[in-house]
């Protein structure tokens, strides 16, 4: 048996637009497809590293106008939700598998929803990662909304030069506490994803480093009242730490699909923390 293998990142030709992807494992196991949120950043690469350790082939991406993928104008994005949707499917073609494990992040956690509902013969298991089922903008009344407070001091701060390396990578510390994130980890991540971003227009950092690009995007119709419809086993990962999306979103994701499990990490804010990997990569491998 050969080890598992990383590749350098590349694109792969998906729905008529390319994809920045990145593997790891060996090409024969099965498929895990991780949607970045909005970079394939967004899965650490440890978690990467544990899951292609345990027998599975990861590739993560990142969405349109986002990484190495198709970059056309993240201020005035021409697809919408379902098209990222329909990425995600023809991906698992472009790979040469019949079928995924699917992951998402935040935004991602949307499209992998999405997904699942609409390619149930493409998709075998789902991992929700920090996220909530309904679209940007207005909540359910049930749901927990942003925690405003936070939100506000965060957004007080005057933006970097966003085509300052290291402006970028110090406002990206600065945050991270408040959304109970490692600054030191953001600071990290903040310069990757810089370094990632193919566009020199500051708009096109701003959509990389913020996901602005989401927010742009048709995300009708709805798709909360058919989580019922899911049959595939699915970990809904949620920090307790977490005040954009906090986590009586993810408790609600956990009841109302059917065969999901609920892991709710403590030290966990809005991103994933490499520290949590091989707990993450268990209850995925589990799946």
């Amino acid at each position: 048996m050969t080890e598992p293998v990383r590749s350098d990142a590349t694109c792969a030709r998906a729905n008529g637009v390319d994809l920045g992807i990145e593997s790891f494992g060996r090409e024969d196991d099965p498929l895990v497809l991780l949607v970045g949120g909005t970079t394939m950043l967004s899965w650490p690469d440890a978690l990467c590293e544990r899951l292609a350790a345990g027998g599975r082939r990861v590739v993560r991406y990142d969405l349109r106008d986002c990484g190495a993928s198709t970059t056309v104008d993240p201020e005035n994005p021409a697809y919408d939700l379902r098209d990222l949707v329909t990425d995600a499917a023809a991906l698992v073609e472009a790979l040469g598998a019949g079928s995924a494990q699917l992951g998402g992040v935040g935004v991602g956690g949307m499209v992998a929803q999405v997904a699942a509902l609409d390619h149930p013969d493409v998709f075998s298991a789902l991992t929700l990662v920090g996220t909530r089922p309904v679209a940007p903008g207005p909540v359910d009344e049930d749901l927990p909304d942003h925690d405003f407070a936070v939100m506000d001091a965060l957004f007080s701060h005057p933006m970097p030069e966003w085509t300052d390396r290291e402006a970028v990578a110090a406002f990206a510390a600065a945050g991270a506490e408040p959304m109970g994130n490692d600054p030191e980890q953001a600071r990290a991540t903040a310069a990757r994803i810089w370094d990632r971003t193919l566009s020199s227009a500051p708009a096109a950092h701003q959509a990389n480093q913020l996901g602005m690009v989401f927010s742009r995007i048709d995300c009708a119709p709805r798709w909360r009242e058919r989580l019922g419809e899911l049959d595939l086993p699915t970990l809904v990962v949620h920090g307790r730490a977490d005040p954009f999306f906090p986590v009586g979103n993810g408790e609600v994701l956990a009841t109302e699909i059917s065969r999901a499990r609920l892991l709710v990490l403590d030290d966990m804010g809005t991103a994933l923390r490499p520290a949590a990997a091989d707990r993450v990569a268990a209850a995925m491998l589990a799946l």
